[in-house]
């Protein structure tokens, strides 16, 4: 199978093992993992980084590659350029679409609460995430895990996922596409700070699924006093005094600061903060605590 192949070099270099051929790779950031050894196993110029696709369809057309794959490319393709293969484009979509689509879906699958994800290949299209189906992996989403954890746990489902059906091409034996249920499309956009900025008003859960969410970066983020910090790691207890009101913090004697949610408390066991010198730090249960008394000072 001759593949034009457009993301992270990892994916190109695990379709040149299956004994594909690699016509084309451009690739989507510069110093990605793979990137010099692609250039030596294809040549520097079969090898691209950070390409304009709109001015590359003719050149892609005189190396007559059957099929077009994406894997973490994370532009619109050109049609142009997509149809110069026979075989179509496909890449895959780190969601169970149509759930949650668009740039960032870990985000969403955590806090949206859903029980499982996983990765979808789908036929490239015009908008992003839209095209027919051509196969899926489920995951369930463990309670623990953070956006980075899950990110990490769905690179090797994707890459299986893309390296069969490319083989299901070479094969001549195609997955049959499906169309998308448009009625149970979601979007999945980058969270702004207007969503970032906990609300301690939500109940606990939600606020632990946030933050769990937006972890490691960028991070959910509340003001204790004048300082603003950037909740990494948190847990929600019924270990909170019935004093507080939502929004309201306090150290308790085991040296745990916790703040009152709607329902239940929420406990702060990791966060980062700006020094004055624009540096950021890592805290942990015990500076975390002494923030917390620092604010609550007279």
């Amino acid at each position: 199978m001759r593949v034009a192949f457009v993301g992270l070099p990892l994916a190109a270099l695990l379709l040149l093992a299956d004994g594909h051929t690699i016509v084309w790779a451009g690739i989507c950031r510069r110093g990605a993992i793979g990137t010099r050894r692609l250039k030596r196993l294809l040549g520097e110029r079969s090898v691209v980084v950070l390409p304009d696709l709109s001015r590359h369809a003719d050149a892609l057309r005189s190396l007559r590659p059957d099929l077009l794959v994406s894997w973490f490319w994370t532009k619109k393709i050109p049609r142009a350029f997509r149809q110069v293969p026979p075989l179509g484009a496909f890449g895959v979509h780190p969601s169970l679409l149509p759930r949650h689509r668009g740039p960032d879906p870990t985000f969403w699958a955590i806090d949206s609460g859903d029980a499982e994800t996983g990765v979808t290949a789908h036929v490239i299209e015009d908008e992003y995430d839209t095209g027919a189906i051509l196969g899926q992996r489920r995951l369930a989403i463990d309670p623990a895990w953070n956006a980075w954890t899950l990110a990490k746990k769905l690179d090797r489902p994707s890459l299986a996922l893309l390296r069969a059906t490319v083989m299901a091409f070479a094969r001549g034996a195609p997955p049959a596409p499906v169309p998308q249920d448009e009625a149970g499309a979601t979007e999945a956009s980058q969270p702004d700070d207007a969503l970032l900025e906990i609300r301690w008003q939500d109940e606990a859960a939600a606020i632990v699924r946030r933050v769990r969410a937006a972890s490691p970066w960028p991070g959910a983020f509340t003001a204790i006093g004048d300082d603003l910090l950037t909740i990494t790691r948190a847990r929600a207890t019924d270990d909170v005094p019935r004093a507080l009101v939502p929004g309201e913090a306090c150290v308790r004697a085991d040296g745990v600061a916790v703040v009152r949610a709607r329902d239940r408390g929420v406990e702060l066991l990791a966060a980062r903060i700006e020094d004055d010198d624009g540096e950021e730090r890592e805290l942990g249960p015990p500076e975390l605590a002494e923030r917390i008394r620092m604010g609550l000072a007279p």
